[in-house]
């Protein structure tokens, strides 16, 4: 991450830097993308002002459950090699810093979006800030190898989140967006998971290799992408995506499923090749679709799409 210097660097006070390293930017940058497509997709308008407000509020919201998740693992942080070099375990930002940094930012975030949007998309941005950062984060991360899987909601709801501020309500299109990336993360994280086993291992996190073994999570992987492959498809049958989104979704679909069956048919020495190419793909995959997604919704008005 570009906002991580090593512990030899480490600083008398945290710096702007090290605070936004706390919001965890790249992450918040899918949260604020698959808002984005929630909103424009949403039937009606807001106001473009009262948008920006509220997407800028829901990136905040992200940024918070970032904070508090650094926060809480800043002890297994520390002994990973991947995240050792972190604000807090790098001594940049001390524990109370970071806690009171992501309090106030969600506090915030739930108010303005509250105030620009409606109440129900501040309460559902209220859950997903609280579900991040105890329901997962305190709680699954370190109970269970199922941690992806019943947290991965928390990543699912920002489209959800987007369609609430601009409709009021919850309707079947956003659900069907919540689980494509519900349904996503787990071969998304298990195929990370495959690759930096030794990391998750000396931190005692229960990824589900360092449970269940490689072969297992490699079926799992596999058996995911063949549900993704139809639930990717759901928003066009279900008639909420245009055929755009149809010809993307299966031919990616095919793709996610022929490098999961790749994946499970490698040996020990090339089992790493093959999750690293899965987990890169699987981000590609994500984007796209919801790239799709966007660009019907900015050309429908136009009867293009």
């Amino acid at each position: 991450m570009a906002f991580e210097v090593t512990k030899t660097e480490a600083l008398d006070g945290g710096e702007v830097r090290d605070f936004v390293a706390l919001l965890k930017p790249r992450v918040m940058s899918l949260v604020v993308f698959t808002a984005v497509v929630g909103m424009l997709a949403a039937p009606g308008g807001i106001h473009p002002v009262l948008g920006v407000v509220a997407l800028l509020a829901i990136a905040v919201g992200a940024g918070a459950s970032g904070a508090l998740n650094m926060w809480y693992d800043a002890d297994i942080d520390a002994v990973m090699r991947r995240t050792s070099a972190r604000p807090i375990p790098a001594g940049r930002i001390q524990p109370a810093e970071a806690l009171g940094f992501g309090l106030t930012l969600a506090g915030i975030s739930v108010m303005v979006l509250g105030l620009a949007a409606n109440w129900l998309a501040a309460g559902l941005l209220a859950f997903t800030i609280f579900f991040y950062a105890v329901i997962y984060t305190a709680w699954l991360k370190r109970w269970t190898a199922q941690n992806i899987v019943i947290g991965g909601a928390a990543g699912a709801f920002p489209p959800v989140i987007g369609w609430a501020a601009v409709t009021g309500d919850v309707s079947l299109a956003p659900v069907l967006m919540f689980l494509v990336i519900f349904t996503w993360t787990p071969p998304h994280f298990w195929a990370l998971a495959l690759f930096a086993r030794d990391d998750y291992a000396r931190a005692g996190i229960p990824m589900m290799p360092n449970v269940a073994g490689d072969a297992s999570t490699r079926r799992q992987i596999f058996a995911y992408a063949l549900l993704l492959a139809p639930v990717g498809l759901a928003p066009y049958l279900f008639g909420f995506a245009g055929p755009a989104y149809g010809i993307a979704a299966a031919l990616l679909g095919a793709e996610f499923v022929r490098r999961a069956f790749v994946l499970l048919r490698r040996g020990d020495a090339e089992r790493h090749r093959a999750a690293k190419a899965l987990f890169g793909f699987s981000i590609v995959y994500l984007f796209a679709l919801f790239a799709v997604l966007l660009g019907e919704a900015l050309l429908r008005p136009w009867g293009w799409a």
